[in-house]
């Protein structure tokens, strides 16, 4: 199968189900659930503001651009702590492992858990708590296969199960990511990627707490009614971004062939489009020496209309300034390493969003 045919096929597998979705809809804000799929727990793309769609690479890719993971070099290990939106008591632990299984192909596994720590139990007779407490538990995992057609052509597929649960209501989903990634250029400086995301059934919260009891007043007998709740739709979006590399300083390497660089300055761009709210343009820029130091910096582009003005709706909490750096020491002659990221978004309201995170990549 020749270039062209792959890319029309993976293009096709990912804008077909765009057929049923309203991008940029901001009378449908809030409508959506599950929204902690938005959250983007690694460090690296999120200095970016997420903006490096197209040049995200290894076990990070599967967030924001499941084709990315293709270039995995054999075995990558990742874990990352945030200290999300500082001053609400939430944070959120994320582990990933990616595995070269065959010539172009990767697995991926991921983890990500939000923790609430713990709250007061409430009721309409004892609004002040006293009653106990308890902890909602969010937790998404994530099976991803990756694979890279050609030198230029990769795609893959995120599968991913959705849980959120209080003490006495749960619900389960399932969603499901397909992207692909083209690289061009002389240097493979140029990059276009494109991701749909977070495609899945409607869900619905079940469990006692959705059970009353009731006395009828006339016989006195006591009965339990059991409500349904609403269903809800997952926040599927569509990504599309592309990049360029500037090699600072360029040298070509010993075939005469490849410009190589100590110093490469990566720009990006992606434009997402939202089905329940609305559209957001993220730009990035980032620095590297070596691949041994990097600083990022990224900026969401995220404007409320004079109508959501009007009704009092700001823009999300994310929009606006990131930044980030991260540290890759080599620990072996295979070119095996070991890093450490960070990152911060600015946040309105709150104190701003930490991610620090290390990864071995063997």
């Amino acid at each position: 199968m020749n270039k062209r045919k792959i890319t029309t096929v993976l293009l096709a597998l990912i804008l077909f189900p765009i057929s049923g979705v309203k991008a940029g809809n901001e009378d449908r804000s809030g409508e959506a659930g599950a929204t902690e799929l938005l959250i983007n727990p690694w460090a690296r793309s999120s200095g970016l503001g997420g903006a490096n769609t197209a040049s995200v690479t290894g076990l990070e890719a599967m967030y924001l651009n499941v084709a990315g993971m293709a270039y995995t070099r054999k075995t990558e290990l990742m874990f990352t702590h945030t200290r999300y939106l500082v001053g609400s008591g939430i944070g959120i632990n994320a582990f990933g492992l990616s595995q070269r299984v065959g010539e172009g192909s990767v697995l991926g596994f991921s983890v990500v858990s939000m923790n609430f720590g713990d709250i007061d139990i409430t009721t309409v007779n004892n609004p002040e708590g006293g009653l106990g407490k308890f902890s909602p538990s969010y937790m998404n995992l994530g099976l991803s296969y990756a694979k890279e057609f050609s030198n230029s052509i990769s795609g893959g597929l995120t599968l991913k199960m959705v849980n959120e649960a209080i003490s006495n209501i749960r619900t389960q989903g399932m969603a499901l990511d397909a992207a692909v990634r083209y690289v061009t250029g002389e240097n493979d400086q140029i990059k276009f990627g494109i991701a749909l995301k977070n495609v899945g059934p409607p869900m619905r919260y079940a469990g006692d707490g959705l059970s009353f009891r009731n006395t009828n007043p006339n016989t006195g007998v006591n009965s339990t009614e059991e409500h349904r709740s609403a269903q809800f739709e997952l926040p599927s979006l569509l990504n599309i971004g592309a990049s360029y590399d500037f090699f600072l300083v360029p040298k070509t390497d010993s075939t005469g062939d490849k410009i190589t660089s100590d110093h490469k300055l990566t720009a990006s761009g992606t434009f997402t489009s939202n089905s329940f709210t609305r559209d957001q343009y993220r730009l990035g820029l980032e620095y590297s020496f070596k691949s041994m130091l990097t600083f990022r910096a990224g900026y969401v582009i995220d404007r409320a209309s004079k109508k959501e003005v009007y009704k009092g709706i700001v823009p999300e909490a994310h929009a606006g300034p990131s930044a980030g750096f991260s540290f890759d020491l080599p620990f072996n002659k295979n070119g095996s390493t070991i890093s450490f990221d960070y990152s911060y978004r600015f946040t309105n309201p709150f104190q701003g969003t930490h991610s620090i995170g290390a990864r071995i990549n063997l």
